[in-house]
């Protein structure tokens, strides 16, 4: 059954709920965002993400379908009554992304890139601003509070894990920025386990640990084949792996927090 979409963001906003996020880190055809999100639906997932564009570290790698899958992410997003995200790399994109993508996403790289983050603050969508890879807790918060002082207070914060010396996981996943969020600022706290692990072995206990310690949700690479995507591979897990992380959570949310 769809949800009403103003009900499944006034969730998202909110400091006592916990969502998923869950979808494919780029967007590689229609047919296939079709199929991540009907079996998302399925599970009542009611977040999709997607990337459109993507930034690169390399130049030779995919980057997204660009334009054309502003529609499909609409489209399919629509079909299924799903609040949508997707990554907004270029200032002079967040008006149309804000027509086509319910929910704009700022990345670790664009942190830092106040006009865009202003810009932000000049439309009504909620945005998800990511941590910067080596910002403090007061830089990021201080980030967040460019987009409210223009005018958007529907601000969603991302802990994306930090670079540290450690080279085993792609990145150092702060758990402890989960309470010092909720302590310093007044904006929902979500954890990426996809991108700061970077192994699809370690999401499941890195999402349990999140819903332990107070997140209110998590954003997790999906996809059909993840072996086969053509972003971030080794980060993406099947529909059936991510069915087994989200079983638990409302009974561990029941056990720590009732």
């Amino acid at each position: 059954m769809k949800k009403d979409k103003t009900e499944i963001i006034q969730n998202m906003l909110s400091a006592n709920e916990f969502n998923i996020i869950a979808g494919p880190c780029t967007i590689e055809s229609r047919d296939s965002l079709d199929e991540i999100a009907a079996a998302l639906h399925t599970m009542g997932i009611n977040i999709l993400r997607g990337g459109i564009y993507k930034m690169r570290t390399s130049p030779h790698t995919f980057r997204g379908l660009g334009d054309i899958a502003l529609s499909y992410l609409k489209e399919i997003g629509e079909k299924y009554g799903m609040v949508t995200v997707s990554e907004c790399i270029e200032t002079d994109k967040i008006e149309i992304m804000s027509e086509y993508v319910d929910v704009l996403l700022v990345g670790t790289r664009s942190m830092h890139n106040y006009p865009m983050l202003e810009r932000l603050g000049r439309i009504k969508n909620p945005i998800i601003l990511k941590r910067g890879m080596s910002a403090t807790y007061k830089e990021w918060q201080l980030a967040a509070e460019y987009i409210v002082e223009s005018g958007n207070s529907n601000v969603i914060l991302c802990e994306r894990g930090i670079r540290t010396f450690e080279t085993h996981t792609r990145n150092t996943l702060d758990m402890a920025s989960i309470p010092a969020i909720k302590e310093i600022t007044k904006f929902p706290i979500y954890i990426d386990p996809s991108h700061s692990t970077g192994k699809r072995d370690y999401i499941k206990p890195m999402t349990w640990a999140a819903v332990a310690a107070g997140a209110n949700g998590v954003m997790i690479e999906t996809n059909v084949c993840p072996d086969k995507s053509l972003c971030d591979a080794e980060q993406s897990i099947t529909l059936d792996e991510l069915k087994s992380i989200i079983e638990p959570i409302n009974e561990i949310r029941r056990l720590l927090y009732s």
